[in-house]
């Protein structure tokens, strides 16, 4: 579904990503995972095009999006909810929910209204708190009203960065969970996390980076007990 060949982009003369190769198939969900600095919002931004690019190209279904437009690559299909949830704090939980349908063109009134119920289906907490100013709700309610908000565009594949960031360790399970039951419901997902652990058990493939390259790809299983990782990532 996308793929990444061997993409570079310098913030300067500071290198951020060198020759980065990585692909997705349809249905997976594929985490990045590496130390703070390591390239992968990097590697998002680059894909949504908000940053310049020195080498590389993205294809997505096909179509090569290295330089398209980064709303022609939302309405392709392509879904970022990036780091820090990024509500509109002002407006009610339905009307950011409203807002997400804004990526999706072709949507219509009876579609939305399938995607209310089904995103209220998957966050019931947010569904008791519709009405309730975004600005209000808790740092794990905001999260879940980013990722909820993303899932309104009906996107092919949805980009999370950082979704347990901050969170209390019982509010970061039930994230993962969601984003199991978003896997089950036949979306693509591309993951960032510092919670490596986390991301490498709900993850199908895994890519390591390391100042800007990928120094390490597998299985989430694989990655797990590999000795490196486990000593770099996951403290044991």
């Amino acid at each position: 579904m996308l793929t990444i060949e061997n993409l570079t982009v310098n913030y300067g003369h500071i290198s951020a990503l060198t020759d980065v190769t990585i692909h997705v198939n349809e249905g997976e969900i594929i985490t990045l995972i590496g130390g703070n600095g390591a390239g992968k919002t990097t590697t998002l931004m680059s894909i949504s095009n908000l940053i310049e690019k020195s080498e590389g190209r993205i294809m997505f279904k096909g179509v090569d999006i290295t330089d398209m437009p980064p709303h022609k690559i939302v309405k392709m299909g392509i879904c970022h909810v990036p780091e820090g949830r990024r509500i509109f704090p002002a407006l009610t939980v339905r009307e950011n929910l409203i807002a997400g349908t804004i990526g999706n063109p072709s949507l219509k009134k009876a579609d939305a209204e399938r995607l209310f119920e089904e995103v209220y289906a998957l966050f019931p907490r947010l569904s008791e708190r519709m009405d309730q100013g975004g600005g209000s709700l808790s740092g794990g309610e905001q999260q879940m009203l980013a990722i909820a908000r993303g899932l309104m565009m009906e996107p092919d594949i949805i980009m999370l960065d950082e979704p347990s960031l901050g969170l209390a360790p019982i509010l970061v399970e039930e994230i993962f969970e969601l984003i199991l039951e978003i896997k089950r419901k036949g979306k693509t997902i591309l993951l960032i996390e510092q919670n490596a652990s986390m991301a490498l058990q709900v993850a199908d493939r895994g890519y390591v980076l390391v100042t800007g390259r990928v120094s390490t790809e597998g299985t989430g299983k694989d990655l797990l007990v590999n000795p490196e990782v486990r000593n770099a990532y996951l403290g044991i």
